[in-house]
């Protein structure tokens, strides 16, 4: 994302409004070349009081996101062009921090799996409510707000450490790499070192909503985590079965 955090400012028929630090509205670009499904979208996300523009293939997304800057981006993965994880690649190349949820097909789990890894932040799967997607926006630009805030932090946890001012993260010396959603979740994990936290929280304060059947998610942001924190040394992520997640010192 482009240098734009968001804030809710304004109330309006008792709806929280997102807004841009310079008070206009946050902007949100949605990608889909069904044009009826597009503008629904549109529509409902224009309703919370934001600004939207919308892009049928993923060459006019990616020429959208560099003109409108948008704060978030809702994205199909099959486009006639480009697919939606080329469309991604693009985009983050010049906005590395801008939060992209994917539209999946309701069996296509591959493609779920292989937009997660690729950095999207979130998906949801077809058919869908605008709800959800409204609440799941939300939740993306609210977290991409926080990972932009200077707190002057560093998180030590053994041999990991976590700079929330710089958003390096470094175990053993050695520097890891993580997407936003990422850096939020060991974030939190390092927040609350030794202690178990379950899915429901995880998700609530990492995603910043709570559908029950989406807590898979958490499972795959773990497994994306221990690659990057634990592969070729001693784990310090630990899942103990039918209660949660804990993060503690390498022994």
């Amino acid at each position: 994302m482009v240098g734009m955090g968001t804030e809710p400012v304004s109330r309006a028929k008792g709806r929280v409004h997102l807004r841009r630090p310079d008070g206009s509205p946050v902007r949100v670009l949605v990608v889909d070349d069904e044009p009826t499904l597009s503008e629904l979208l549109a529509m409902a996300l224009r309703y919370e009081g934001w600004d939207v523009r919308s892009a049928t293939d993923g060459t006019a997304a990616v020429r959208e996101a560099r003109e409108f800057r948008p704060d978030a981006v809702v994205l199909d993965i099959m486009l006639p062009d480009i697919d939606g994880l080329e469309v991604l690649h693009r985009m983050r190349s010049e906005a590395p921090d801008l939060p992209v949820l994917f539209l999946t097909a309701k069996d296509a789990v591959e493609d779920r799996v292989a937009g997660l890894t690729a950095g999207g932040d979130d998906y949801v799967t077809k058919p869908f409510s605008l709800e959800e997607v409204v609440a799941r926006l939300r939740g993306l630009m609210r977290r991409a707000s926080r990972a932009t805030q200077q707190t002057d932090a560093m998180l030590v946890v053994g041999d990991l450490t976590l700079d929330e001012d710089s958003h390096e993260v470094r175990r053993g010396g050695a520097e890891i790499q993580l997407t936003a959603t990422e850096f939020e979740l060991l974030r939190y994990l390092m927040r609350n070192p030794r202690r178990v936290l379950s899915k429901v929280q995880i998700l609530d304060r990492v995603w910043s909503y709570d559908f029950g059947g989406q807590a898979n998610i958490v499972e795959l942001y773990i497994s994306y985590l221990r690659k990057k924190i634990d592969a070729g040394r001693k784990p310090m992520i630990h899942t103990l079965r039918g209660a949660g997640y804990v993060l503690k010192p390498a022994t």
